[in-house]
């Protein structure tokens, strides 16, 4: 049996980006309980769970207002 953590550190940085930048997508066999970890790491739910030929997937930003993905299945 392989196990697998997920540790969400979000950090507010000091520098400043702009829009456009291309989706990072992460995967997860956990997707609610990383949801979990992602707002209480202080980031922000910007697309809620939904599924999606293939799986589920949510957004979120972290601090810097990045936006990510996480996937499951």
């Amino acid at each position: 049996m392989i196990r697998t953590t997920a540790v969400i550190h979000l950090q507010k940085s000091s520098q400043e980006t702009t829009g456009g930048n291309p989706l990072v997508v992460l995967y997860t066999k956990e997707l609610k309980g990383v949801k979990d970890k992602v707002i209480a790491a202080g980031g922000t739910i910007t697309v809620d769970i939904f599924s999606f030929p293939g799986g589920r997937r949510f957004h979120f930003s972290d601090p810097d207002g990045n936006v990510l993905a996480v996937r499951g299945e």
